[in-house]
């Protein structure tokens, strides 16, 4: 589910120096000098501010996208599995680019790849709001997740690079803050603005937020971190990379066709020659190395992928149910939807605490236990469900999110040395990523076998109701078989808390 997922992977980058490769500087040694203008105070609050309004509008895109689905669906006809696109399109872009352009920003400075991705992110929400056909809807969320990438991979890297060890924290808090409200607003703002001013007006609010992003980095941000400057990139593993994920996705959306179980195929393929690739080349775009040398690593990364796998998916299906089958405008399935991000966001700092005291792999193991149990009532969901259970469920859900996001990425932290938290970070981002696409893979394979490229009308809607069973029970078994890897990884040894 879409807040949990944005959320963790905003904490995980907090950590990360930007650095994929060990053999990369210390990101320490980049802090700006004392001379420098962004060690002033007010400077950093500038910083701050520009991360804090980059940190909003991605999350806050993300999700008022879910509510508008079906809006966005009857303006332009769309079926079943193009409407799953949508939402697709973005994340798939994102995967593809976030890996490449995080190393490309520790190689030639994450100012700039900052800047660049505000810039497209900004443009390509104003496109959004002219787009005239399907085709283009779709070519569009692309390049937006395209800068949607290049902000995700720096700006809580350029907030740890700029504020010292004794501020960070704080200012990474306040920054996931803003990360939080987005995911909040995002459905409750996304729903009125859409039942309002119509869906092309969520897309209109990136644009002067950016503009003023654009501005202040322009004019205050003086610094630029690049702690892999001169290191050769990895375009051979990138290009392998994309294109097996891409092939992944597209043959999900193809089932049940034997060309879709032939793209599968060969994007696992190349999924296993990209890890095989990159553990042999010397500066890897993203160093796999560390999964096949520590087992607590390897399985709490596991867990992460398994949890976003079966639980991404959960918004965007339950915004067509509310919408279609039992009938809720915009507005009040957003306001519906926001039970469970304010649920997640009141006991993630909490479980982030508790994880300092108590083994951390059994509060997320717990947290697992509670969100498998959420999908498995909602695989009971009809379209004569009382509202009161939908709400009961997405509060469990929430509560179960939040006590596995904080003490999962404990885990991970903690489980490799200091010299290594780059590392660790980009590739939890990573599994962040690749579990969202899975989810929302597996959503229109479902779609593609039982409701086929149909328009979701009243005809369909027992179809669609199936097809949503289908996937809780799928996400159900994936968050079972997740709480068995999360306790197999047994107790941290590490020290690095």
């Amino acid at each position: 589910m879409e807040p949990k997922q944005e959320v963790n992977m905003e904490s995980n980058l907090a950590a990360r120096k930007g650095n994929i490769n060990p053999t990369c500087k210390n990101p320490e040694e980049n802090q700006p000098s004392k001379k420098s203008p962004l060690a002033d105070k007010t400077q950093k609050q500038i910083v701050l501010l520009i991360a804090i309004l980059a940190g909003f509008i991605t999350p806050f895109d993300g999700s008022a996208v879910n509510i508008a689905l079906p809006t966005m669906g009857a303006e332009f006809n769309m079926d079943a599995i193009s409407l799953s696109w949508v939402a697709t399109a973005y994340l798939l872009s994102s995967a593809v680019f976030l890996v490449p352009f995080g190393k490309i920003a520790d190689i030639y400075g994450r100012k700039k790849v900052f800047l660049y991705g505000i810039i497209i992110f900004s443009l390509a929400s104003l496109a959004m709001t002219m787009v005239p056909t399907e085709g283009m809807l779709i070519a569009v969320r692309v390049i937006q997740g395209l800068g949607s990438a290049m902000i995700f991979g720096t700006g809580a890297a350029i907030i740890t690079s700029v504020f010292s060890p004794g501020e960070r924290g704080t200012a990474l808090g306040i920054y996931i803050t803003a990360v939080y409200v987005g995911l909040s607003m995002g459905p409750f703002l996304g729903g009125i603005m859409t039942q309002h001013l119509g869906w092309r007006s969520i897309f209109l609010v990136n644009v002067p937020i950016g503009a003023i992003a654009v501005l202040l980095i322009l004019w205050k941000l003086k610094g630029e971190w690049a702690e892999c400057r001169g290191e050769k990139f990895d375009f051979t593993g990138s290009v392998i990379y994309g294109a097996a994920v891409v092939a992944v996705m597209y043959g999900f959306s193809s089932l049940p066709e034997i060309k879709g179980a032939a793209l599968i195929g060969l994007g696992l393929l190349g999924i296993g020659l990209f890890a095989l690739y990159e553990m042999r080349i010397p500066t890897p775009v993203l160093d796999i190395r560390l999964l096949t040398r520590n087992r607590v690593f390897a399985l709490s990364n596991m867990s992460a992928l398994i949890n976003y796998s079966a639980t991404y998916a959960v918004t965007f299906l339950l915004s067509l149910d509310l919408q279609y089958t039992k009938g809720f405008t915009p507005g009040h399935a957003g306001m519906i939807l926001i039970a469970q991000p304010i649920i997640q966001a009141a006991i993630s700092p909490v479980a982030g605490k508790l994880s300092d005291h108590i083994e951390p792999r059994l509060i997320a193991s717990t947290g697992m236990g509670l969100t498998a149990t959420g999908l498995f009532l909602l695989t009971f969901v009809t379209e004569a469900t009382a509202l009161w259970y939908i709400v009961g469920t997405l509060v469990l859900l929430g509560a179960g999110f939040g006590l596995f996001s904080s003490p999962n990425t404990n885990v991970i932290m903690s489980s490799v040395d200091k010299r290594f938290y780059g590392v660790a970070s980009g590739m939890n981002g990573t599994m962040r990523l690749l579990g969202q696409m899975l989810s929302m893979g597996i959503a229109m394979m479902i779609f593609s076998v039982v409701i086929g490229p149909v328009v979701i009308t009243s005809k369909y809607y027992p179809q669609f109701v199936t097809s949503m069973h289908y996937a809780f029970i799928l996400f159900t078994i994936f968050c079972i078989i997740g709480i068995f890897a999360s306790l197999a990884r047994g107790k941290n040894s590490s020290n690095n808390h």
